[in-house]
């Protein structure tokens, strides 16, 4: 007897797998084109990349996977049919976003009183590009998940394809850091 695979579906919504999908597509070339012109002047690279703060890089990157777990969790409370956890866990998650936020505004300050910025060279015009793009998708991200907390909390909603579709969106934002980060920060 031949078994057909199971087909599980894809959580969310179809449309924000689109969104997802097209999202990676404008970064996936951000990122090519950013290997090129390293490759095409790579000391100009490194000088700038010894002007970045890694520990304050590390403590993003810290700060967003404990926003990705938080919004995990809250989706794993969800289906357990736990609001108040569910969205407790969800503020935590934006809570983590927003030490995200305080942190790279701290290095962004310290980079301009420096004097460095968008039009110093090659290397800072593709970190403020990409890490200020990042930033937006961030700052939508916890306007979304704040949407989704409030409504947690209100403990007849059952809108978990909302809640799937956002926390999708979520673990892109996050995936994007985890490719920038080494990228901009390490690999030399």
């Amino acid at each position: 007897m031949i078994k057909t695979a199971s087909k599980i579906p894809l959580p969310g919504d179809l449309a924000m797998w689109v969104l997802i999908l097209a999202e990676l597509s404008v970064f996936a070339l951000l990122f090519i084109t950013y290997a090129v012109s390293r490759q095409l002047n790579p000391e100009l690279f490194f000088n700038g990349q010894q002007l970045l703060h890694p520990i304050a890089g590390s403590l993003i990157t810290i700060a967003l996977l404990s926003a990705s777990f938080f919004v995990a969790q809250s989706v794993n409370f969800y289906h357990q049919v736990k609001p108040r956890l569910a969205a407790a866990s969800m503020w935590l998650a934006i809570l983590c976003g927003l030490v995200y936020l305080v942190i790279k505004n701290w290095e962004y300050q310290q980079l301009i009183e420096q004097g460095i910025g968008l039009s110093t060279d090659s290397f800072f015009t593709y970190y403020y590009l990409l890490t200020i793009f990042h930033m937006f998708h961030v700052i939508l991200g916890l306007g979304l998940l704040t949407y989704v907390a409030i409504n947690l909390m209100k403990e007849n909603w059952r809108e978990g394809n909302i809640l799937e579709s956002i926390s999708s969106y979520w673990h892109m934002v996050d995936l994007v850091w985890l490719i920038l980060f080494p990228l901009l920060y390490l690999v030399h």
